[in-house]
């Protein structure tokens, strides 16, 4: 089953559910807000698609945490988006042992239907 990672009420999590259910896919929903996502499955998405891509440095979370200040490494990236599941650029779609970062329909449409 194809597993999309975020948070309900993210524009971005919204498009791909409507994606999702426009084209009748099956899905499962886990949602940063009530899990704690594991620190090896961000490991797991950094080895598929990489930590830049993954870490949302334009989130809100980001600027109230002030990690600009800190100028992050990738190291330093991986290790904030274990402590804080919110700074991960959303949704994360996993399916058949491959990873999407963040929305985009035509992308979805080549990879998923």
């Amino acid at each position: 089953m194809i597993k999309i990672y975020g948070i309900k009420n993210c524009d971005s999590v919204k498009k791909a559910l409507s994606f999702f259910k426009k084209h009748t896919i099956a899905y499962e929903l886990f949602d940063f807000k009530t899990e704690k996502l594991p620190c090896e499955k961000i490991e797991y998405w950094a080895s598929k698609v990489g930590i830049k891509t993954l870490f949302n440095n334009r989130s809100t979370t980001y600027r109230n945490l002030k990690l600009k200040e800190l100028n992050l490494d990738e190291k330093g990236q991986k290790e904030w988006l274990c402590k804080e599941n919110l700074l991960i650029k959303r949704p994360v779609i996993e399916y058949n042992d491959d990873v999407i970062v963040g929305f985009n329909e035509e992308q979805y449409k080549r990879s998923l239907l």
